[in-house]
């Protein structure tokens, strides 16, 4: 079906995006992972589904989640390492045993968003929508559109200073830590097992006096994040919960139904936590779309269309997703000449929704519109409805739209 009276209004439907955002922010207060926002806005966006999209099929659910342990980590990685930097001048051993396990939690409890210290922190509930319009005739394929609903706590050193001061804030720490791993392990190789105080004339006791220079930054990482100041999030991501349900009105307000593909959205609360929600939503309907070929794409922080991006890794870069899917967006945007770089999401990057999807074994791809070296909007207070790129949004939309065109003619299923 030849979608193109939908692509060329994408500047109204991208205009609609924005209007609806700025609703949402100015209604149901702050939504953070767990909190009543997150769920407001998810039901707000189910009835939105249901009666301006016309799903006929649109279903919340919640799961249960320990939203503060995503960075909850740093104070037990950081209280690991800086214990160990007393530990080291009287029990070497002890000081390197616990520097490894600040860095085995950083790994896995940020680096593959594993569950590993979620049981010590507070339980919530999150919220989940799926939303699924009908075709006419037989079901032959599916498509969903994905978003995060949450926003992010508030990144202090990326609002006051700055991306390059905020990651370089935490490459500072890890080599501090790391070298005082070094130093530890050197002398217990030189000196062996000992308890009491070290000889402060050896080499890597002069190394270790030399890292204390390294101690005020990791002091800073206890600072990395402000959990009492919640952003609006508007970019990141409501940006992405709007870009299918902008399409879904579209297809509406144009009278349009196709004959065999089903169209959704998911929107997976959460995010912010961890992926907390995309995972839920997989456990929860692992098998239920294996019937026909499903794709899942998914979009996070929808803004700078300098930075529209095809990730094809994701995840820190660890995971990658399905190449189908992520060459369909991408011929997409070529065939209307939306600018689409190809990329991945890098090592301290974090993760889109797209991560959980492919994990579990779906057809995803992530989307996203931001530059990965990180704006001054980025988990900042900055990141408001009056901050918004209208030119961002149109781009994706409409690279959204013949996508769905050309999944909805057969190419790449």
């Amino acid at each position: 079906m030849d979608l193109s009276t939908l692509i060329e209004k994408k500047n109204k439907y991208a205009q609609y995006m924005i209007d609806d955002i700025t609703h949402i922010i100015k209604t149901f207060g702050k939504r953070d992972p767990g909190s009543p926002g997150e769920k407001a806005s998810c039901e707000y966006m189910a009835e939105v589904l249901k009666n301006e999209c016309d799903c006929d099929r649109v279903q919340i659910e919640h799961f249960k989640e320990n939203p503060g342990s995503f960075f909850g980590w740093i104070y037990i990685s950081f209280t690991l390492i800086l214990s160990s930097i007393a530990l080291f001048f009287v029990f070497p051993l002890i000081s390197a045993i616990f520097i490894a396990l600040a860095f085995a939690l950083c790994i896995f409890q940020f680096g593959m968003y594993k569950k590993v210290v979620d049981f010590m922190f507070p339980e919530k509930e999150g919220t989940n929508v799926t939303a699924i319009k009908s075709c006419k005739g037989e079901v032959k394929r599916r498509i969903f559109f994905n978003g995060h609903p949450d926003a992010a706590w508030e990144w202090p050193v990326n609002y006051r200073l700055g991306g390059v001061f905020f990651e370089g804030h935490i490459i500072v720490s890890a080599i501090g830590a790391l070298l005082y791993l070094i130093a530890a392990i050197i002398y217990v190789a030189q000196n062996g097992v000992s308890f009491g105080l070290i000889d402060l004339s050896s080499t890597p006791a002069k190394m270790a006096f030399w890292c204390l220079l390294f101690v005020p930054f990791m002091i800073g990482m206890f600072f990395m994040w402000n959990s009492k100041l919640v952003v609006d999030g508007a970019n990141d991501n409501l940006s992405g919960c709007y870009m299918g349900i902008a399409i879904l009105k579209a297809l509406k307000d144009e009278g349009i139904e196709l004959e065999n593909t089903e169209v959704g959205v998911i929107l997976s609360g959460s995010e912010e936590a961890g992926l907390r929600g995309s995972m839920a939503w997989c456990e929860a309907h692992k098998g239920e779309f294996d019937d026909v070929s499903t794709f899942i794409i998914s979009y996070d922080t929808i803004h700078d269309p300098k930075y529209l991006m095809t990730n094809y890794r994701d995840l820190n870069g660890t995971v990658k997703v399905d190449k189908d899917v992520s060459d369909l967006f991408m011929e997409a945007a070529a065939a209307i000449d939306v600018p689409c770089k190809k990329g991945m999401v890098p090592p301290l990057g974090g993760a889109t929704d797209s991560a959980a999807f492919a994990k579990a074994g779906f057809k995803a791809t992530g989307i996203t519109g931001l530059n990965h070296k990180l704006e001054d909007y980025y988990h900042t207070r900055r990141d408001t409805y009056d901050n918004m790129n209208l030119e961002g949004l149109a781009n994706c939309y409409a690279a959204s739209v013949k996508a769905l065109e050309m999944f909805d003619n057969g190419a790449k299923q």
